[in-house]
Parts: structure tokens; sequence; C-alpha cells
């Protein structure tokens, strides 16, 4: 029988209310009312009104906590050691181009300690979620990272610079890296969404995952989930992630060093 404890219990009803929310905005999406934060990077009503519910249902069960959030930034509560970090809607793009990838992220963190986390993508009904010392789980299954040996039976997955973000070396950087994989591995995939991108490695669907320039919300889920599962949360130079490392690399045991070597190689 699996036990989830009380904070993970509030974490997982405030993901699945506002993945609730999403799946109706986004049945609609044609209808939503978009405004531009920057290049190629939108914010929809659907957004905003998501973090509110997320919000407000994790401030309901644990009032005192603190929050970090995409939308609104930070929230200092009574109790600063203990933090939910928060990605409403991550795959903004693909919601509002009508692409069914795209997730709620919910991480929590104890003392400067990613210890748990919730990602919930609400189209395919997948629940992923992990609580330090307790294993990761998708629904109520439990889930490991790929037993794949070699990268050229690896399937990777990364995310690729676009207009306004990584430009001059950080796209430079990231073609020497793609180059390399493409060279290396069974196949490379980009779907836009960090956290399953995260989720899917802890899944054993993906082998390995690298990205740069993430931020802590796209991240602090996935990283639990990642490390439960047995994987390994690194930056690109082979240290354990921290979340202000400039880039992040989720993988197996087996090609751990490999492709460590393999991004280091490209600078």
């Amino acid at each position: 029988m699996i036990i989830r404890s009380a904070t993970m219990n509030v974490m997982t009803r405030a993901a699945q209310k506002a993945g609730r929310a999403l799946v109706r905005d986004f049945g609609e999406v044609e209808q939503l009312q978009v405004s531009r934060k920057g290049p190629a990077d939108f914010v929809s009503t659907a957004d905003k009104k998501a973090e509110k519910i997320l919000r407000d249902e994790l401030l309901k069960g644990r009032p005192d906590y603190s929050l970090l959030m995409e939308e609104s930034g930070g929230h200092e509560g009574k109790d600063p050691d203990r933090r939910f970090i928060v990605d409403p809607l991550d795959g903004t793009t693909n919601f509002l181009h009508g692409l069914p990838h795209w997730a709620v992220s919910v991480g929590y963190e104890e003392r400067g300690e990613l210890v748990a986390g919730v990602i919930f993508d609400p189209i395919k009904d997948e629940l992923f979620w992990a609580e330090r010392g307790k294993g990761a789980y998708l629904n109520d299954r439990r889930i490991r990272v790929s037993g794949r040996r070699r990268l050229s039976d690896a399937v990777v997955a990364t995310g690729i610079p676009h207009l306004g973000i990584q430009e001059g070396e950080g796209q430079a950087q990231f073609l020497r890296r793609l180059e390399k994989a493409m060279a290396s591995c069974a196949g490379v995939r980009r779907w836009g969404t960090a956290s399953l991108d995260l989720a899917y490695v802890a899944a054993g669907r993906y082998d390995a995952f690298w990205e740069r320039g993430l931020s802590a919300w796209d991240v602090a889920a996935g990283v639990v989930i990642v490390r439960e599962a047995g994987g390994f949360a690194l930056d690109s130079k082979g240290k354990t992630f921290k979340l202000d490392a400039p880039d992040i690399l989720a993988v197996n045991d087996s090609l751990q060093k490999p492709l460590v070597d393999m991004l280091r190689a490209a600078g």
C-alpha cells in the first residue's frame, strides 16, 4: 500500500485542481487572451488562473509555507525553510498551439533541499510524484529509470534554443552538443516541456535529458522524481545539480559518464 505524506496530498490535490481548470481552457485555446512577456515567451489567462488555484490550494493546506511561482515570483511565509516551487503551466507554447503536451509542476523544498515533487499531465491523466526516500511513481505504479548501458541504444531529450533565448554562444554550444548526440545516440527528441522530459527519464521512456537555461520551477519537481527513480540529476560537468546551476543533465547510472563526457567535449 502506497502511503503519501500529508504535504504530498496537499501538492497532489493542488496540481490536479489546476490541471482540470487548464483542460477546460485548452478546449477553447483559440479564444484565450494572450499577452507577450518577451520574445517567444507567452503568458495566457489560463496560466494566471492556474497559478492562482495552486497558490490558494497550497496555502490553504500549508498556510505558513513560502512559495516561488513562475508568474508572481516569491512569497515568503512565516516558515521560510519550507517552500513550494511551482510552474502552473509548463509547456505554455505547446498549450497555446493546441499541442497536448504540457503539465503542472510542484516541487517542495525543506531547508534548501528538494524533498518532494509532483508533475501532472492532465491530458494523459498521468501523475508523476516522488518523496525523498519513498521511491517514484506514475499514478500508483512504481517507476525506475531505464537500464540501457550504451549511448548507441539511448533515446535522449533536450531543449532547443529559440527566439530571444540563449542567443550567440548559447546557440553555438547547443549545436555542438546536438551534433555529438546525433552521432552517438539512437535518437534525440524535443517536446518542449522540461518537467515532462524529467518525468519521462524517471519512467524510463527517455534514457537522458539535458537542457541549458532552465528556471527553478521548471526542474524542482522533476529532480526529486528522477533521483527517487534511481537516476541522477547533474550539471553538464557531472556535479550534483543545484537549482541555480546553468544547465541540467538527468540520466541513469550507466550513461552518466559517457553523457557528461559528450557535453564537456562540446564545450
